[in-house]
């Protein structure tokens, strides 16, 4: 990167970290350090709800998952907006009248403490985990940029979210997402414009969109069912309506956000916002990962994309090999260019029969860049068979890096690192909060007071954050780093959701019938996706129904024996 790039990385991010740290104040206890003193409006909880879930890996990722795959993981968010509109009408009046710190508190109230301690214990491995995928996101940047490991980016990246966090608290989070959301949003726009303008004279956006599609990239919408089909319109609307609803409904890093909400109406006013507007903007990053595809058709692509790998393999003694790979590569890439060009002139001529002609053509030529790929990557896992050889994840960044002007590589990098700190600083939140108020305080020290509360829940944010750091050291290991935190989380959420339906409209079932059914379940859940039985988005609407119907039968056995033993 140029001076000007690091200028304009530095500044914007510590000028995001003071302005967080100032607007925070000072934090005198529990209430004001967790959730800011329930006082923010309702366009501070849409966009912190929306920084939250849109991590680095959005932004690394996606164009990345575009790249490859195309436009069908938008299909994923199809459930969201009506995931919103069951969380306004039932969680948020229930949690804000309760006045709980977590949303496990409500599970007490409703069912018993082993109830409660089980789903925080849930939580904590689900966050604790895929909060450390969100760490590792932006390591990738630091560690291409100046070539090092990328363990010690990790430990940077870790150690820069832990010190505002554990000072500022939800405040701190909340005004930090605010700015970071805003600059995101005006990055990413630029970003777009960028990769339009740089295709070459007669390949504007039109062609290039059409271009994508005929390489199988513009794959918006599949209405097949199939269970075995990760993302279809089904598989987004009713098994990402149950990952949503649990996510948005359960998962304590997103109630922490609207739980901060001045009033009812406020927090529902910030879902609402977020649920109008979290399908465009995914759609849009993942249509910049198309243009980078159709951009690559007219130019020559890395033949991989994560630099670090290509440096090792290059001074080790496969060296030479990889370099006649890449000369092979370099040939059939002109090859590429020349259909693409021809292709591009069919399609601005409607020539049908040179358009079906180019096409095969280009897709000949690509088929043989990717079996040369292949064979480069199995050079590097004979090399190293620890190596890190999906590289999805550092397509953008390598587009970004070679690709665009001077100050807009480090504004774009500086995106990637405020929606990482963003998003981790909520999960080390709401993994303080409940560690402090859902098993400290309410089962080790119950009686102490707020100055002793407000210490554990800063220590419990240093705890976690080197928890999260040791997870994030193995995440390279996971292959798509969007797909591995979706993946993480659907086998935990329709437990957990199941849990929460139960307490909210099945009155008649208790505590331990619902306990025993969340305990068989996710044993089920997990034989399903390890055995990969079904697409993991399946596994949160079946976790769901499972701890429904389960709790259902063992409380018809379990109420009357109970009552039984009462009259003993």
């Amino acid at each position: 990167m140029s001076y000007i790039d690091w200028i304009v990385l530095v500044v914007t991010l510590l000028s995001i970290v003071l302005y967080g740290v100032w607007k925070s104040g000072s934090n005198k206890n529990i209430d004001q350090f967790l959730v800011g003193n329930r006082s923010l409006p309702w366009y501070h909880i849409g966009l912190s709800v929306m920084a939250t879930q849109a991590s680095a890996i959005t932004f690394l990722s996606a164009p990345g998952q575009a790249y490859t795959d195309g436009m069908r993981f938008v299909q994923f968010y199809f459930g969201l907006p009506l995931a919103m509109i069951v969380l306004c009408i039932t969680f948020v009046p229930i949690f804000h009248k309760l006045k709980v710190y977590t949303a496990y508190q409500y599970l007490e109230q409703r069912f018993d403490l082993k109830t409660r301690a089980l789903t925080s214990l849930l939580f904590l491995i689900q966050r604790g985990l895929s909060t450390g995928i969100t760490i590792y996101a932006p390591s990738i940047i630091l560690s291409t940029i100046l070539n090092i490991n990328v363990v010690h980016t990790t430990l940077f990246i870790g150690g820069l979210v832990i010190f505002y966090t554990v000072y500022g608290g939800t405040k701190a989070v909340s005004y930090t997402q605010l700015m970071q959301m805003s600059i995101i949003f005006l990055g990413m726009f630029f970003a777009g414009v960028m990769v339009v303008k740089l295709l070459p004279n007669g390949s504007g956006f039109t062609n290039a969109l059409h271009i994508a599609g005929k390489m199988g990239r513009m794959n918006v919408i599949d209405w097949h069912f199939d269970w075995n089909n990760r993302y279809t319109v089904w598989s987004g609307l009713i098994g990402g309506f149950f990952l949503q609803l649990s996510y948005f409904g359960t998962d304590q890093s997103q109630v922490g956000r609207y739980l901060a909400g001045s009033t009812v109406a406020q927090s529902r006013l910030g879902l609402i916002m977020n649920g109008l507007i979290k399908i465009p903007m995914q759609f849009l990053i993942l249509l910049i990962g198309v243009l980078v595809f159709a951009f690559y058709q007219f130019n020559r692509p890395p033949m991989f994309f994560n630099s670090y790998e290509v440096n090792q393999i290059k001074q080790s003694r496969y060296a030479q090999s990889y370099n006649g790979l890449e000369q092979q590569y370099g040939f059939f890439s002109y090859m590429k260019q020349q259909k693409a060009a021809v292709l591009a002139n069919a399609v601005e001529k409607s020539d049908k029969n040179e358009i079906d002609r180019a096409t095969a053509e280009l897709k000949s030529a690509d088929e043989q860049t990717t079996i040369i790929r292949n064979k480069g990557i199995a050079l590097m896992k004979q090399n190293n068979p620890t190596a890190n050889t999906d590289d999805a994840n550092y397509v953008f960044l390598s587009f970004v890096k070679q690709n665009l002007p001077v100050g807009l590589i480090g504004l774009l990098i500086a995106i990637v690192f405020l929606a990482s700190m963003g998003s981790t600083a909520s999960a080390l939140n709401s993994l303080a909060s409940t560690t402090v108020v859902d098993i400290y305080k309410r089962v080790i020290n119950p009686n102490a007071s707020d100055a002793a509360y407000l210490l554990a829940s800063r220590l419990a944010t240093v705890f976690w954050g080197l928890v999260c750091i040791g997870m994030a050291l193995f995440a390279g290991k996971m292959g798509n780093l969007l797909e591995a935190v979706n993946l993480l989380g659907s086998y935990l959420y329709g437990t957990i959701l199941g849990v929460f339906v139960v307490a909210f409209y099945f009155k008649k079932i208790g505590g331990t019938p619902v306990f025993i059914a969340a305990l068989i379940t996710e044993a089920i859940v997990c034989y399903l996706g390890f055995t990969d039985r079904v697409a993991f988005l399946w596994l949160n609407p079946i976790g769901c129904f499972l701890v429904i119907i389960i709790a259902a039968i063992l409380n018809y056995f379990i109420t009357p024996l109970q009552v039984q033993q009462k009259r003993a």
